[in-house]
């Protein structure tokens, strides 16, 4: 198959690397001067669009989006898939799925979950909105370049999945964040603390699988550093996405309004930017209860 694929940047070009890899015909392009092993690179987006069977986008917000959508499409070929792999709003995703579709293409949003390792690997997660014959078109290509792809509904449906999706993360993890901090005031070993709750009813996938106190639970970046795996910065972005979101369907959602608050404060005025978004445990362990 002959692939266009625009937006090379850590996610974006070990995902195409990984379609090379499979024996697909990848053109790539990217703002920045990249190379992407068994790539060939163009020298615009329309270049790269032209004649692909599939073109799939990794951008980094939906101003974005639509502008490189608005460009591409009228060079892509009537009967194509235009697949949007960025973690976009939700507006954007439908405004381009409707351009395209107005345009006789098919059209996926389908943001991912797994980060950059989950790219090299070819182990992403796929939330997928569109019609069932553009997912069944993009499908083969989710296999080659993740473990799972869910088709979560029509246009709009796989931004919805994932930002519903991070802000449960977020406010989990500021949630497992305070709880430690608090453990250590009142005296409670880290490690008496995680065993109880990783098996208790405060079980959750942030004190499980990405316990955010160093030496405790299974490897995470807490034991590196806060050297991020998923960052600050980009959690968020995504609890502004919801946000977003939660205005524009007119949802109550004062946690996910709260954690948006929180990570802002963090990112902007602290020094959470560029460290891991469970850094907010030592953030809270240096904090009283008035600070």
């Amino acid at each position: 198959m002959r692939i266009g694929f625009i937006g090379l940047g850590n996610m974006g070009a070990p995902m195409a690397a990984n379609l090379a890899k499979a024996g697909h015909a990848v053109i790539g392009f990217d703002m920045a001067e990249v190379s992407v092993d068994g790539v060939t690179m163009a020298g615009s987006a329309t270049e790269c669009a032209a004649g692909a069977e599939v073109v799939i986008t990794m951008l980094p917000n939906g101003a974005i989006l639509r502008s490189v959508a608005a460009d591409i499409i009228p060079e892509m070929t009537k009967g194509a898939t235009l697949v949007d792999c960025s973690t976009v709003d939700v507006d954007s995703a439908r405004a381009v799925a409707t351009d395209a579709e107005s345009a006789g293409l098919l059209a996926v949003d389908a943001p991912v979950s797994g980060g950059v390792g989950g790219a090299s690997a070819g182990t992403l997660t796929f939330m997928a909105g569109g019609s069932e014959a553009a997912f069944a078109k993009a499908a083969p290509l989710f296999e080659i370049m993740g473990q799972k792809a869910v088709h979560c509904g029509e246009a709009g449906a796989g931004q919805a999945a994932k930002i519903c999706n991070n802000m449960i993360l977020g406010v989990t993890m500021i949630a497992t964040c305070e709880a430690f901090a608090l453990a250590d005031k009142l005296g409670l070993d880290r490690q008496k603390m995680f065993d109880v709750v990783s098996t208790s009813s405060g079980y959750s996938w942030t004190m499980n699988a990405y316990c955010p106190a160093p030496g405790v639970g299974p490897q995470s970046p807490a034991d590196n550093g806060y050297q991020p795996g998923f960052a600050a910065d980009l959690m968020l972005k995504d609890l502004r996405l919801s946000q977003q979101a939660a205005e524009s369907a007119d949802a109550d959602t004062p946690m996910g309004q709260l954690a948006q608050a929180l990570y802002a404060q963090f990112v902007e005025n602290e020094d959470g930017k560029g460290r891991d978004f469970s850094a907010m445990l030592p953030r809270f362990e240096n904090r009283g209860r008035e600070s």
